[in-house]
């Protein structure tokens, strides 16, 4: 009898501070993560320490697909990088939006997450799907009982404004079962799995 592949899992990964934002305030091209959301990705850049570079080089090495929103996309990553994929894994960007010239790398989903979480599954193979980036896509990922799991990068900042990631569009009770706790001077690197 053949033994079934093992899949990689669908995890969902954010910078949130601690009253809940995953964006400043007054989000715009020239600041796509508005203003004072830089902060949030201290943990990943200036702020970065060997713990911090350990959990960001594990995730990048046991992914094999990145999904992204197209607010993200259209924001952060289409001028930011100058059209060129920062990512070296394929990436699927969920839009409406789709460009004339599709930068090589992205894919463009137009069909909703489940039809991009089939196609990242497929190429990302053993591997685990990477869904980052966005309120909308994340609550949208949560809602859907398609994540394996969570992570949330906790900083240790109240930005006061911005965009939330949990809100009231998230009426379901969903039950997480933390997995793992990782502390650094950054942030407080925390891991669930959604209970199914």
């Amino acid at each position: 009898m053949e033994t079934a592949l093992k899949q990689g899992k669908l995890i969902f990964d954010i910078s949130m501070s601690v009253d809940g934002f995953i964006a400043g305030p007054n989000i715009s091209v020239e600041q796509p993560m508005g203003e004072r959301g830089m902060r949030l990705h201290d943990w990943i850049f200036g702020g970065k320490t060997e713990i911090d570079k350990k959990i960001l080089d594990e995730v990048i090495e046991n992914s094999g697909a990145v999904i992204v929103g197209g607010r993200t996309y259209h924001l952060a990553i289409k001028d930011a990088w100058g059209g060129i994929s920062p990512f070296t894994i394929p990436a699927f960007v969920l839009s409406g939006n789709v460009p004339e010239k599709i930068p090589l790398g992205f894919t463009f989903i137009t069909t909703g997450i489940e039809s991009a979480t089939t196609q990242a599954k497929a190429v990302a193979g053993y591997k685990n799907v990477w869904v980052m980036g966005g309120a909308a896509t994340g609550r949208h990922f949560i809602k859907s009982g398609l994540l394996d799991e969570i992570h949330i990068h906790l900083i240790p900042v109240l930005l006061g404004e911005g965009i939330r990631l949990f809100d009231h569009t998230i009426t379901k009770h969903i039950e997480l079962e933390r997995i793992q706790v990782i502390e650094s001077p950054a942030a407080t690197h925390l891991k669930f799995r959604v209970k199914k």
